[in-house]
């Protein structure tokens, strides 16, 4: 049963790029360019869910949109609605009475009403200032009437026309951040290393010459797993962890204590920058599965030491 539904879907997905009119949307697309205020986004139903969903994600990919209810905007919302704006009405039958009673109102603001249709034959073709065609065959509904092809072919047309405007608004990585400022996605592209990393004396820090017997009390204090080498000038050296003192231990035995940092850490170390997103300082710590870095020095320009980045603080900021 799954098998045959799996290829209606793929024989009805396949009917709508091979049948999509492409001429046609790019009018529509240049509608929707042209536009100087909001695009609204109406709807009945399944319909109504679907229009929702398309103006909040254009909503936060820099174009002004707004969900309204065709009831509602009867009922006085129809006064947001200016000359400047677009009404973009979708419907599988073009024949709801809502819609169809709506469009006297939005023409009277003087605002450019499109349809999204799947019947060429409908009441909403002739009210409509453009009217758009989906190449729509039959619901994946055994009676042809739950809203499933139509809705997915709605829902198709919503994200190519939203991610179009974002690349002719050139809407960037920074912008979008500024719109998701809560979440995992806008943790992701909003918080930088500089955010989570420790600083000052909070960093355990030795110098080349340092014997480990002298810095074993910096190294268990600050619990950080780690001791960054550093010069006098604060340029990082290199970096000795806990992992270093038992493989250290292991070798020299009590002969260690009495080592040089310089003649213990290791030299080749991965630093990274400030304003590095600190996702991206995940990933880098995790890149290599089999030596996963728990810690990285954080440095300016010149290789000074200015902070300390632990993986357990990126993972408990909610990245």
């Amino acid at each position: 049963m799954l098998k045959e539904l799996i290829e209606k879907q793929r024989t009805y997905t396949n009917h709508f790029f091979e049948t999509f009119d492409l001429k046609e949307v790019e009018k529509l697309m240049q509608l929707l360019i042209n536009t100087q205020g909001i695009i609204f986004f109406t709807g009945v139903g399944k319909s109504g869910m679907i229009a929702k969903k398309i103006a909040v994600t254009m909503a936060s990919t820099g174009t002004r949109a707004l969900f309204m209810s065709p009831i509602d905007a009867l009922h006085g919302d129809v006064g947001m609605v200016s000359s400047l704006d677009c009404f973009i009405v979708f419907s599988k039958s073009g024949e709801s009475d809502e819609l169809i009673n709506l469009i006297p109102a939005i023409k009277n603001k003087g605002a450019k009403v499109i349809g999204v249709v799947c019947n060429a034959q409908s009441r909403l073709n002739t009210l409509c200032d453009f009217i758009l065609h989906l190449p729509f065959q039959a619901e994946l509904c055994p009676f042809d009437l739950a809203p499933t092809m139509s809705t997915t072919y709605q829902l198709l047309l919503g994200d190519l026309i939203t991610v179009a405007l974002m690349k002719h608004k050139k809407f960037t990585l920074d912008e979008y951040a500024s719109n998701h400022p809560a979440g995992r996605i806008g943790k992701r592209i909003i918080m930088k290393v500089k955010d989570l990393m420790l600083s000052g004396t909070k960093i355990p820090v030795c110098n080349p010459s340092d014997i480990l017997s002298e810095v074993l009390l910096e190294l268990t204090d600050k619990r950080c797993g780690c001791l960054v080498i550093v010069d006098m000038h604060k340029k990082i050296r290199g970096i000795f962890t806990d992992g270093d003192l038992r493989r250290s231990l292991q070798k020299y035995r009590e002969e260690v204590l009495k080592m040089r940092m310089d003649e213990l850490m290791t030299e080749n170390v991965k630093t990274i920058n400030s304003h590095t997103l600190a996702w991206d300082a995940l990933k880098l710590m995790e890149a290599n599965p089999k030596q996963r870095l728990s810690v990285l020095p954080v440095v300016d320009e010149e290789e000074n030491i200015v902070g300390l980045l632990h993986i357990h603080d990126i993972i408990q900021s909610g990245i």
